[in-house]
């Protein structure tokens, strides 16, 4: 088992300990995306920005048969940044690993989104996301009024993680046990 970093230790080390934990995790991508769907429906949402899962990330692909799924493309000019695409535009794989739209594919703007979707390394009980370390996220959701749900294992939901000022903070997390407020 692998020790937790102290919660003032540097993220470098979480996103350390986060990988290696995720590395032993059983794939808990049904459980999660039943739960997620049963809790955006609650909330009568139709369109939500989601991820196209990393190796070890829930996949929440089955969301795309009842709702309409939208995802983003990294983009380094002039600054990293996020685009927003169709869920179906994704056909090319990023730097990253995960599919991603190619260029120039037609963009959908923030404002259609009722609910963002955020996958993490860990996520902490105050709703703080440990990301990847590129800040695409945090600058892209800076006064977004729709919901932001983390979408995480059980297993990698801590007290406490290191956050800056800039750092996310979602509403709602969702792990293969249920969606909890934060």
């Amino acid at each position: 088992m692998l020790t937790r970093p102290a919660p003032e230790a540097p993220k470098a080390e979480w996103r350390i300990w986060a990988r290696g934990v995720r590395a032993g995790l059983p794939d808990h991508s049904a459980q999660i995306t039943a739960h997620l769907a049963a809790f955006l429906h609650s909330r009568k949402v139709r369109c939500v920005l989601a991820y196209r899962a990393l190796p070890g990330e829930p996949d929440v692909d089955a969301l795309a048969r009842e709702f309409e799924l939208l995802t983003t493309r990294a983009r380094f000019r002039p600054g990293p940044h996020l685009t927003l695409h169709p869920w179906e535009t994704a056909t090319e794989p990023s730097r990253f690993g995960a599919l991603q739209p190619p260029a120039g594919a037609p963009r959908v703007p923030l404002t259609a989104v009722e609910a963002v979707l955020l996958p993490g390394l860990a996520f902490d009980r105050s709703g703080v996301r440990l990301g990847y370390g590129g800040g695409f996220y945090d600058r892209l959701l800076p006064g977004f009024a729709g919901l932001t749900v983390g979408v995480i294992p059980e297993a990698l939901i801590v007290p406490d993680l290191p956050a800056e000022g800039h750092d996310l903070r979602v509403g709602f997390l969702v792990t293969e046990l249920g969606v909890g407020r934060v």
